[in-house]
Formats: structure tokens, C-alpha cells, sequence
């Protein structure tokens, strides 16, 4: 059974996927969402890094809401922003975040959330898996961007994957 499912949950996030983008409990959809949710984990299951074991689910749910909240807000400034100001009104750059969060799978959550927030994107990581290089669109303080990272992503997926 482990060998039809390496991840049942992962599985089942997929399918409940899938029924959200076909937007149909038809039968059709049901057979080809449990297919592919049963088929995708199987044929990925030797890229993945090392087990997932998650914890603390209320952690997840409220950085889940976090990020969901951070892009609406960010999608909306970097919006204004470009409408509103001039190219060379708009200070970009490089900063580095020290990183204490060691988990492959938290580092690639956490890849995927500064990713997906319109005006950072994460543009390396340091062979020692110890710095993250970050790209920001609009840069006030690199200090208080640190700061942020590291309350607002890091320390919660350090909880949920540590």
C-alpha cells in the first residue's frame, strides 16, 4: 500500500486540487483527479529531498493565512507602484538573510513563498544552506526586511518542519 501511496496526503491535497480547478464532481473528473493524485507522488517520490514530517497544524493554517494576506497586499502595491512611479523612483536590489531553518522541504516552502509574493524573488541559496540571497522590487531597509523574513516565514516553517 505504501508503494501505490508514499503520501497519502499529499495525494489527497491533489485530488481536492484538481476537484477545485475542473470545478466538477463529475465522474470523469473524480477517476482522472484520483489517477493523477495517485500517480503524481509515485513518480515524484525520488525527487523529494527527505521524509515531510509536519507539526503544529495551527502554525500552518496562520502562516497559510499569512502568505495569503502578504500577496493580495503585495500584488497591490506592486501594482500602484508601477502605475505611480518612474523606473528610477523604484530602488531594487539584492539582500541577504541569514537562514537558521535547515529542513530541505521548510526551504523549499520557503522558496515557494517569497517566490509567490509579487516584489521578492528568491535568487540563491548558499551551498552551506546557511544565506539566502533575496531580490527585491521596492527596498526600504534590509534590516527590517531580514526581520521580517525570519518572524514572519522562517520561524513558522522552523516550527512546523524542526
Amino acid at each position: 500500500m505504501r508503494r501505490l501511496l508514499p503520501s497519502p496526503a499529499l495525494s489527497v491535497a491533489l485530488l481536492l486540487l484538481w476537484i477545485l480547478l475542473m470545478q466538477s464532481l463529475s465522474a470523469g473528473t473524480l477517476v482522472l483527479g484520483a489517477a493523477l493524485a495517485v500517480f503524481w507522488p509515485a513518480v515524484t517520490l525520488g525527487l523529494r529531498p527527505t521524509p515531510v514530517r509536519l507539526r503544529r497544524p495551527l502554525v500552518m493554517v496562520r502562516l497559510f493565512c499569512r502568505v495569503v494576506l502578504a500577496m493580495l497586499r503585495s500584488n497591490a502595491e506592486v501594482a500602484w507602484m508601477i502605475l505611480t512611479r518612474r523606473s528610477r523612483g523604484i530602488r531594487s536590489g539584492f539582500v541577504l538573510i541569514p537562514l537558521e531553518l535547515r529542513d530541505p522541504n521548510g526551504l523549499a516552502v520557503l522558496a515557494m513563498i517569497v517566490t509567490f509574493i509579487p516584489g521578492t524573488v528568491w535568487a540563491q541559496l548558499s551551498a552551506d544552506n546557511r544565506v539566502l540571497l533575496l531580490h527585491v522590487l521596492a527596498m526600504q531597509s534590509d534590516a527590517e526586511l531580514v526581520a521580517f523574513i525570519k518572524q514572519h516565514y522562517e520561524r513558522p516553517l522552523r516550527e512546523i518542519f524542526e
